[in-house]
């Protein structure tokens, strides 16, 4: 049976991030998007924290505490501060988790950068740019060549903040989908910057790999390789938690927005048509939640989530997205102004049918 009452760390946790998004990033939520850079002072005070070194291994010098869902828990907190700046606290967990779980002795040891006392970030390139990007069925190749892989390819929307090395590049090896790490400066190795749409904060480049050559320990895992279906779901479930608080952001905004705006004489929540948008906003939420818990139980529990994953993805995506318009509609003309942060949610929002492992729980 799921039990849905946090424990007393995990409700610890949470006030903590809650009060850390509310005062530390939410002020620099407009500052940021507009600058299009991240506030590193803000990165450096989250990684103080432990979000993600709590949840590695205990030999790495972390916490040894990882839970999906803990993690969920966490990824809504702060994207309801804003959803770049989150992707990039928990941006060391898309290249740290992978390994903890699936990497090699050799490539362990690696983990402890990710503890120290200074911030160092992490990048997974998973998502290729094609109409018909498969996770599953990357077009990009990792082919064996002597004691070497040789990778060509291509990948698109991968985080791609000052001192993320290696970077985790996906590519199909005999058809099979494994990850390998990559350096930065690796000869082949190309990014080009993105200009995205919403999460202006992040930056993110699309990659060319053209005859890249790593060596075989580079491959996540070793010979055996990595079970990345479950690095998927992981990487899913967190996606749908921070959803769920970008759609919880642009609720919070318009509720309060609709109770001190005043329309002949009378706040705007008094209207029917707003307080039912309002009310139907809260019910959506809170079931798309129910189903990013649901999705991190089981994978708590070491079973297969795929299809939890995937449903509380697909929803909390459509969720985000309804609830940001619906912000913008409850501010009227005010709602498109930049001035105000519904036009910043619903542009975020929108990214969410596009990204596929841009964090992990």
């Amino acid at each position: 049976m799921i039990d849905f009452q946090p424990t007393d760390e995990q409700q610890l946790v949470i006030d903590t991030v809650r009060n850390f998004a509310a005062n530390e990033i939410r002020p620099k939520a407009r500052e940021c998007d507009e600058s299009k850079k991240l506030p590193e002072k803000v990165i450096e005070q989250a990684h103080e924290l432990g979000l993600v070194a709590n949840a590695l291994p205990e030999s790495a010098g972390g916490g040894g505490e990882r839970s999906a869902v803990t993690g969920v828990l966490v990824a809504e907190e702060l994207a309801v501060g804003d959803l770049g700046i989150a992707l990039a606290i928990l941006s060391p967990a898309l290249c740290a988790f992978p390994i903890a779980e699936f990497g090699t002795e050799e490539q362990k040891e690696g983990l402890s950068r990710f503890v120290g006392t200074r911030f160092v970030p992490g990048s997974l390139a998973w998502v290729e740019p094609r109409f018909d990007s498969d996770p599953f069925r990357p077009k990009t190749t990792a082919r064996r060549d002597g004691s070497d892989y040789v990778l060509d390819g291509a990948k698109c929307f991968v985080p791609w903040i000052d001192g993320a090395d290696p970077v985790l590049v996906v590519a199909a090896e005999n058809g099979t989908p494994q990850a390998f790490l990559v350096p930065r400066n690796a000869a082949g190795l190309t990014a080009e910057p993105e200009r995205n749409m919403g999460v202006l904060a992040l930056p993110t480049a699309e990659l060319k790999l053209t005859g890249v050559r790593v060596p075989a320990a580079a491959k996540l895992g070793g010979d055996n390789g990595a079970d990345l279906r479950r690095v998927l779901n992981q990487g899913r479930v967190a996606l749908a938690a921070m959803a769920v608080g970008v759609a919880r952001a642009a609720f919070e905004v318009a509720r309060d927005y609709a109770k001190e705006r005043q329309v002949f004489g009378a706040p705007v929540a008094t209207k029917q048509a707003i307080a039912f948008k309002l009310a139907d906003m809260a019910i959506e939420i809170d079931a798309a939640r129910l189903l990013a818990w649901e999705a991190a139980w089981k994978l708590d529990r070491g079973e297969d989530a795929t299809r939890e994953a995937l449903l509380a993805k697909r929803q909390s995506q459509r969720i985000a997205l309804d609830v940001a318009d619906g912000a913008v509609q409850v501010f009227g003309g005010h709602g498109y102004i930049r001035d105000y942060l519904p036009e910043m949610h619903l542009r975020n929002a929108r990214g969410f049918a596009s990204f596929e492992a841009l964090a992990l729980v």
